[in-house]
């Protein structure tokens, strides 16, 4: 009976078997398998979108202490506080060109997919948008570096050419234009659009909005180029409202946490990452009130206060201390009880067990509920940036509508974008306090200081929403705010803040020939090389 049972399974196995040689491919096919014919391409939008949003230590631990943003007396940070190299320092020279590359590459198979699929013309048109944005960073931060050949590993090249920054931005401008001009408000939106849930006219808006910005990073260098395109863009409708503004919202509970929160949780982190003295100073000369928006000091006194990273601070705007680049807490004389005004170490708590004091507990960090939390948003660019590149092309004598009135829009829309910053608002300031802020700070439209103010803005509105890179790119290119170099023992740059940042560690090995020309073209792979629109 056992051998009868046998023998009629391996019957029955070889009978399957000869019958299915006529339909073998089609047995043998995943009929779950994602196909160029079953994957929805927009998928691809938005998991770009995410993986370029989230900066965290790809912009904390350099750029926004370069500009003086943000301080810290934690040794980690003194990558960009002091410009020492601390803790696999170099690993993070890769991390905004790893990132942002991995987003282009997602973008580049979206606009595979889609090739001769005219239902997705709209969003074949915004993956056009997204590549220019994506790339624009990493070529801010390193000057020449592969756009023509990026993507094409699939088909063998994984040695691409170093494009020249000169090259590239020529190249975004004229892509932004055809891209954004194709948009059509009739097709198919995106449908998986974390910007603007598919709405193609604020997709628009954005188009044109990014192309006043590349158009305004060639003020130094091709002042005709940016004014021709700069009036194009105005002509055809930049941003109108916050609500345009180009903005993530993460997700903590399905595993999208906020990769700034992330870092600034991390316990040394949160106890010595402060606002800098130059932002905080530069806001309270003005009144900003958007201080007691953005700006605690830790609820108690002492170590145990300082490390609480649950309860709340007090935001009272009078308390708020920025604290100075280039301290450490080592004793020395560059120990942060020597910097100038320090205002005093804030004493351990005798109800606390064991407590100890807290050396830099009096200075002001970033408010725990606007900027530790966790499903937070990434604000890549806003209304309040477009509405001050309108403002300092109006000033250049740029047709580009009334300085004066752009700097007033920017204001108030710097403020309110503050609120966008969560999910539940916590950054609100007053209607009331927005106007009065308004109109005690006009532009003076002399032409020397109407830059300085409007860059000065510009610089605290992509502080306080923690595009770090985009506050490090503005500053090399306008030259505002003025700021001093840090001085400290063992510097890898000296008398002057960093201008660029070196290309990953690993390319002399993995596009060597490619690299080699992008530095002989460039110069020196180091950060004292100004990339091509940064030239003196």
């Amino acid at each position: 009976m056992k051998k009868r049972l046998i023998y009629g399974w391996l019957l029955a196995g070889v009978t399957f078997a000869s019958s299915c040689t006529k339909n073998f491919d089609e047995v043998n096919t995943d009929p779950y398998k994602a196909t160029s014919e079953n994957f929805n391409p927009n998928f691809l939008m938005s998991q770009a979108q995410i993986q370029f949003s989230q900066t965290g230590y790809d912009q904390l631990l350099f750029q926004s202490m370069w500009v003086q943003s943000l301080a810290s007396t934690f040794d980690y940070y003194a990558n960009g506080d002091k410009y020492v190299l601390r803790g696999s320092g170099t690993g993070y020279y890769s991390r905004t060109w790893n990132r942002g590359y991995g987003a282009l590459t997602l973008v580049d198979e979206m606009k595979n997919l889609v090739q001769g699929k005219t239902q997705y013309s709209n969003l074949d048109a915004c993956g056009t948008i997204l590549r220019v944005m994506f790339i624009q960073r990493i070529t801010d931060l390193h000057g020449d570096v592969p756009y023509s050949q990026e993507g094409q590993a699939k088909s063998g090249n994984v040695a691409p050419v170093f494009d020249k920054q000169q090259d590239i931005y020529k190249a975004m401008l004229s892509q932004l234009d055809a891209a954004t001009a194709a948009l059509d408000l009739n097709k198919d939106k995106p449908s998986s659009d974390l910007f603007y849930g598919g709405d193609i006219s604020k997709w628009k808006r954005l188009g044109y909005s990014l192309m006043l910005k590349a158009a305004m990073r060639l003020t130094k260098v091709d002042a005709a180029t940016a004014k021709t395109y700069a009036e194009k863009a105005y002509a055809a409708g930049t941003m109108t409202s916050v609500a345009d503004n180009a903005k993530v919202l993460t997700d903590n509970a399905n595993g999208n946490s906020n990769s700034n929160s992330d870092a600034l949780l991390v316990a040394d982190d949160f106890r010595e990452v402060r606002w800098g003295k130059t932002l905080i100073d530069i806001m309270k000369t003005s009144n900003d009130p958007r201080i007691s928006a953005v700006a605690e000091v830790s609820a108690g006194t002492g170590k145990a206060a300082n490390e609480d990273r649950a309860t709340p601070g007090v935001n009272t705007a009078s308390l708020q201390i920025g604290m100075p680049n280039g301290y450490d807490l080592n004793g020395g004389a560059t120990d942060i009880s020597k910097a100038p005004n320090y205002p005093g170490t804030s004493p351990a708590n005798p109800a606390v067990p064991n407590d100890a004091p807290a050396p830099v507990g009096k200075y002001s960090r970033p408010r725990l509920t606007v900027y530790d939390d966790r499903s937070g948003v990434n604000m890549l660019y806003t209304y309040g940036e477009s509405e001050l590149l309108l403002a300092e092309a109006a000033v250049r004598g740029w047709n580009t509508g009334s300085a004066a009135t752009h700097y007033a829009n920017a204001l108030a829309a710097d403020i309110r974008s503050l609120a966008q910053m969560n999910a539940t608002p916590q950054a609100v300031v007053s209607d009331n306090d927005i106007a009065s802020y308004v109109s005690r700070n006009p532009l003076n439209t002399a032409n020397t200081t109407a830059l300085q103010q409007i860059n000065t803005e510009y610089y605290v509105v992509t502080s306080t929403t923690f595009n770090f890179n985009e506050t490090f790119a503005n500053w090399r290119r306008s030259g505002y705010p003025v700021l001093t170099p840090v001085t400290y023992p063992g510097q890898y740059i000296t008398g002057s803040i960093p201008r660029r940042m070196p290309y990953p560690i690993t390319l002399p090995q993995t596009n060597g020939a490619n690299y080699q020309a992008a530095v002989a073209n460039q110069g020196p792979d180091n950060f004292a090389t100004r990339v091509w629109w940064d030239k003196q």
